[in-house]
């Protein structure tokens, strides 16, 4: 059955800043505390998304969850009006208001793990929401991106939308940004690769290990898929100390191409051995690896490399990497990609984009997208407020040009007017919504 990949990118939220708030991720560290530019941040996302539906790719968005988050405020005992709260919490605790502005929802490859309907037993598309449980600022999100996800997906038979694990480290779960499907075409049965960096109830030394099989493998059960299709493999400890936060800064996948770094896996090749026996005679699997000789792990995490869109480019027989501009900059990664671009591999081309914005609090064009593979059928059951058309990019780009900051620290969190300011902000954006819903 044919079926298509539909990339829904978050909106950049208006509290785009750099809070330092995710230990393990290099780049928020490093930034942390200097000016961002909100406007420009959802103004490269939207470039990005219309760059895609330009080339002839399917785009949809998810929406910025609202910040602050008040009802968290509320429960960590502050209390009064909005405007009382955001006061209290400013002299008592600057670091949870911090969290209770975070835009971090923009990174929509953890806002969920998605099965397409092909791999399913019930024929269904199955989505589980992401509980984000090893950081406070990102464990916040998953009651606001159930509701986002309902309200988009919101046909129960064509789509099983599920709530986030229990909020435990045993189940600590980041979404897409740990998982890979490869198969031989989008609407064919696939192969599903869950990654994760601990077992349930390990300590691992360094930074977090964010994702336990345990997690997977009950996503997995509950999206119905076939056992013999579907691999568990260990993310190395060496690139989770490196600052691979997650899969996907390591290692990314389309089609019947896995592209990942040497060191992505603690085992590389039971690994490939495991994906090559899951495909059996479904596919070929073509495994592009790049030696840490070419691309030390270092330079991989920092030029965001793997944390590339790998598509299947309209009028284009091998795949597009889609990479942030840091890789062209970057010596190491621009020399392999230039490489790449001259094999007869099944990755004829590298296209550069720019979301620096992003790139600085860690976040690569992978990490902007949460990847929906879909049929037709599916396709017209979604929300069509939520799929994107020029001109629906135009509005949400004037949308941002009205009301986001140039610029923005987190020090401007304690003023209650910003709260006044974002606020409005969101409530034009719900009004733009509505008039999407009609647009087509």
């Amino acid at each position: 059955m044919d079926a298509f990949e539909v990339n829904f990118d978050g909106l950049i939220g208006p509290t785009h800043n750099y809070g330092g708030l995710s230990d393990g991720n290099l780049a928020s560290a490093k930034n942390a505390g200097d000016v961002a530019y909100p406007k420009e941040a959802a103004l490269q996302g939207l470039e990005k998304m219309r760059l895609l539906l330009r080339a002839g790719l399917k785009q949809g968005f998810l929406p910025p969850l609202m910040r602050p988050n008040l009802v968290f405020l509320q429960q960590a005992g502050f209390s009064g009006t909005a405007e009382e709260i955001i006061r209290d919490a400013a002299k008592q605790a600057p670091s949870l208001l911090k969290a209770s502005y975070s835009a971090s929802s923009m990174w929509a490859a953890n806002a969920a793990t998605v099965s397409p309907s092909a791999d399913t037993s019930d024929k269904k598309l199955h989505l589980s929401v992401a509980n984000l449980s090893t950081m406070l600022h990102r464990s916040l999100e998953a009651p606001d991106t159930l509701a986002n996800l309902q309200s988009i997906f919101r046909d129960p038979s064509h789509f099983e939308v599920h709530p986030a694990l229990p909020q435990h480290s045993d189940f600590s779960d980041e979404g897409a940004a740990n998982h890979v499907r490869l198969s031989d075409t989008h609407g064919a049965p696939g192969v599903e690769l869950f990654v994760y960096g601990r077992d349930q109830g390990e300590e691992v030394a360094g930074f977090p290990a964010r994702q336990t099989r345990l997690a997977s493998e009950r996503i997995a059960a509950s999206h119905r898929l076939d056992q013999a299709r579907t691999v568990f493999a260990r993310q190395s400890v060496q690139a989770i100390r490196a600052g691979a936060f997650h899969n996907d800064v390591v290692c990314v996948g389309s089609l019947n191409t896995l592209f990942t770094h040497e060191l992505a896996f603690e085992d590389a090749e039971q690994t490939y051995a495991d994906l090559r026996s899951a495909a059996g005679d479904l596919f070929d699997l073509n495994i592009v690896e790049v030696p840490n000789s070419a691309v030390p792990i270092e330079d991989a995490i920092s030029s965001y490399l793997f944390n590339s869109q790998l598509l299947n480019w309209p009028g284009e027989d091998r795949l597009v990497l889609l990479a942030p501009l840091e890789t062209k900059e970057t010596p190491t990664t621009k020399a392999y990609c230039d490489a790449l671009e001259r094999s007869n591999g099944p990755i004829g081309r590298v296209e550069y984009v720019d979301v620096r914005q992003s790139m600085r609090n860690g976040g690569g064009p992978a990490c902007l997208r949460l990847r929906v593979v879909m049929t037709e059928a599916e396709i017209d059951a979604v929300n069509p407020a939520y799929l994107l058309t020029e001109q629906k990019i135009d509005l949400l780009q004037q949308w941002a040009k009205e009301h986001y900051r140039d610029e923005l620290t987190a020090a401007e969190f304690a003023d209650p007017s910003f709260f006044l300011e974002v606020r409005g902000a969101y409530l034009a954006l719900t009004g733009l919504v509505r008039e999407f819903a009609f647009m087509g």
